[in-house]
């Protein structure tokens, strides 16, 4: 395509309406990569998938997401085979003494591994669910509570990867001077209005200011009926099999009973230590603690080496269809841009971008976009080249118009059925990926609007 058209507009909908109904999300991913590819060269979509998918694959992003996903599967299933993660369980159990005060628990532990959105859904989610089944809270509730606390809390703090990405993209595109990324990033933290909203949301989510709407009600009171705690199992297609957390609770049936609470609090501290120190970077951060853990466990002979081998495996394993989403979600963001989707968002609604009403637009036309690639940071690439000079050009105030973009990127990666953070949020939670995204999707479209009216009022 050379001119930007509503056209592009079909693939996100087939996508959205396939992932509600088939529940599905990688089959409806690539269903919808196929179709933008029909539209764009009917001839030669065979050819144009394959180069599409081989350039994905050959992304260092890629191969770095399938990296340390596949290692926290590994650390996850060494933690909860040899006990370390159920003695966490007691202990919490001594503070979280009902519904309310684990949830808040979870919350405390989601604002507190900061770092790393990636590192906050699977740590947190795994590290609680055993304690909010206890009271019969749905898995579809904790992985709300994991997913407010992650892309959110990352992109409030000026130490995390988020910080670091877009800090980075700033100084690429000229809107801040080398060296000064993160101190233009900062001066935008106040103007991040959605995920203010979306973390105040979730206290009061918790104590009840807030009701329980739709989907998450229903959930919650088939949880308070024993039904479907351990996973969504309300579609006969879907087990924990289909999310690949199967292997994580055959561990946990298996863990030792009398695993201890050092086990599993000296890597988690290692991971979070050693991601700091080496500059927010994850996979760096893994590979200390995979480096260390091991000869720890070994040292107090948990377990022989062939056996912690086979159950890094299975973890590894078990992260494959988080993997596969995400994969699958490049890949048709990929066809989007093709389709040149951005372009078209954002010429449809420059006519309203004025000075007062730029912020706001920013944040509908960027939140629209993140949430329909599930591309939170590659489609903020493509677009800041665009809208920041827009902003220039009519004079709006640059931290609050690079707030609306990470407003709306927060909101696409929270609200987004195949987004990274919600697919991880879900995998953590041990919770239907489909049945999280529609349980939260009240919650974040409450927190977008308000987000907008805060944007108008504040411009």
């Amino acid at each position: 395509m050379t001119e930007p058209s509503a056209i592009s507009l079909i693939p996100p909908l087939v996508v959205i309406m396939l992932a509600i109904f088939l529940r599905r999300p990688i089959l409806a991913l690539v269903v919808g990569a196929i179709v933008g590819l029909i539209l764009l060269e009917p001839s030669d979509v065979l050819n144009n998938f394959s180069e599409i998918s081989l350039s994905v694959m050959a992304d260092e992003t890629i191969g770095w997401l399938i990296l340390v996903c596949g290692t926290f599967g590994a650390l996850i299933a060494l933690l909860v085979r040899t006990g370390g993660a159920f003695a966490f369980g007691k202990k919490a159990l001594l503070v979280a003494t009902g519904p309310k005060s684990s949830l808040m628990m979870t919350f405390v532990l989601g604002v507190a591994i900061f770092i790393d959105d990636y590192l906050n859904a699977l740590t947190v989610g795994e590290t609680m669910k055993r304690v909010t089944d206890k009271y019969k809270i749905s898995r579809e509730m904790l992985a709300y509570v994991v997913d407010s606390t992650a892309a959110p809390i990352c992109v409030l703090v000026p130490l995390s990867t988020w910080a670091v990405f877009f800090s980075g993209l700033l100084v690429d595109n000229g809107i801040a001077e080398s060296g000064q990324g993160i101190a233009v990033y900062m001066q935008a933290i106040p103007y991040m209005l959605y995920a203010w909203v979306a973390v105040i949301m979730v206290p009061l989510v918790i104590l009840g200011v807030i009701p329980l709407i739709g989907p998450m009600k229903k959930a919650e009171l088939k949880a308070k009926q024993g039904i479907g705690i351990p996973v969504d199992e309300s579609a006969e297609t879907h087990t924990s099999d289909d999310y690949g957390v199967k292997a994580i609770e055959d561990n946990f049936s298996a863990a030792d009973e009398q695993g201890k609470l050092h086990n599993f609090l000296v890597p988690i501290i290692l991971l979070v230590g050693f991601t700091v120190y080496f500059d927010i970077d994850v996979w760096l951060g893994l590979l200390a603690t995979m480096a260390i853990t091991i000869p720890y466990y070994t040292v107090q002979k948990l377990m022989p080496l062939s056996d912690m081998m086979e159950q890094m495996i299975d973890g590894f394993k078990s992260m494959l269809p988080a993997i596969g989403t995400v994969i699958a979600a490049f890949i048709f963001k990929d066809v989007c841009d093709k389709l040149l989707l951005p372009q078209f968002v954002i010429e449809s609604l420059s006519p309203y971008m004025t000075a007062q009403m730029l912020p706001a637009v920013v944040f509908v036309a960027m939140a629209v976009l993140a949430f329909a690639t599930g591309s939170s940071w590659g489609i903020f690439a493509v677009s800041i080249p665009i809208v920041m000079p827009l902003a220039q050009a009519v004079g709006a105030d640059m931290p609050l118009v690079i707030g609306a973009l990470l407003s709306a990127s927060s909101f696409g990666s929270q609200a987004c059925f195949y987004s990274d953070s919600t697919v991880l949020a879900a995998q953590g939670a041990g919770c239907n990926l489909v049945s999280h995204a529609v349980t939260q999707l009240p919650y974040t479209l409450i927190a977008a609007g308000i987000t907008f009216i805060g944007f108008i009022f504040i411009a």
